[in-house]
């Protein structure tokens, strides 16, 4: 801040503001300083402005000192009970919470369609032969075998005899392919197969 010097005319010797270049009272024209210009009072005008600028600064930080608070730098945000963590946010608003997705679950395999097989024909076979009948001494086995057609397919065979007191069948494999025959009175009967709803016989002649 400025002090503006105060200076003595040259002619009128009274005091005027230095700014000015001319005396207001007489009108001479200023030169230099002025010869009556007084320096002890524009050091004293200099000093008391410097203190007066100096006490403004210290009234200035004592408010500012007595008025922050001594535990501001000690309280934490958790103390503040205005302060909310995003999770209580999720909490309050259940909507924004994602629902679980629901499990992946495989689909069975499509089942392989099944085909409905029957059984076309059956016959009695004896050493490459159709046997529609034959004779047996008493006493006397043979070994007969199924047929079935079509080749491969999956059926129950069964064999049977028309009266077990001529002759009497064994089967000689589990399934039933192959049977043995064996003579025990004279008679004439019959050998029956089934397969299916396929049948095949054959006369059976015991003397």
């Amino acid at each position: 801040m400025a002090i503006i010097n105060e200076i003595k005319c040259a002619r009128c010797d009274r005091k005027y503001s230095g700014v000015r270049s001319r005396c207001p009272y007489c009108g001479a024209r200023r030169i230099g300083r002025g010869k009556y210009s007084e320096d002890s009072d524009n050091a004293k005008g200099k000093m008391l402005i410097s203190v007066l600028i100096m006490a403004v600064f210290a009234v200035g930080a004592g408010i500012l000192l007595f008025t922050t608070p001594i535990d501001a730098d000690a309280q934490s945000p958790a103390d503040d009970i205005s302060i909310s963590s995003p999770e209580d946010d999720i909490d309050s608003q259940p909507s924004l919470v994602p629902e679980p997705s629901p499990e992946f679950v495989e689909p069975p395999p499509p089942e392989e369609p099944v085909l409905q097989m029957e059984v076309t024909s059956v016959r009695i076979m004896y050493d490459g032969r159709v046997m529609t009948d034959f004779t047996l001494k008493k006493g006397e086995t043979i070994e007969m075998r199924a047929v079935v057609e079509p080749v491969g397919i999956d059926v129950d065979i069964i064999w049977e005899t028309s009266n077990p007191d001529v002759f009497e069948v064994v089967p000689v494999d589990v399934g039933g392919v192959g049977v043995k025959i064996t003579a025990i009175a004279n008679g004439n009967e019959k050998l029956i197969l089934r397969a299916g709803d396929q049948e095949a016989t054959s006369w059976v002649r015991v003397n």
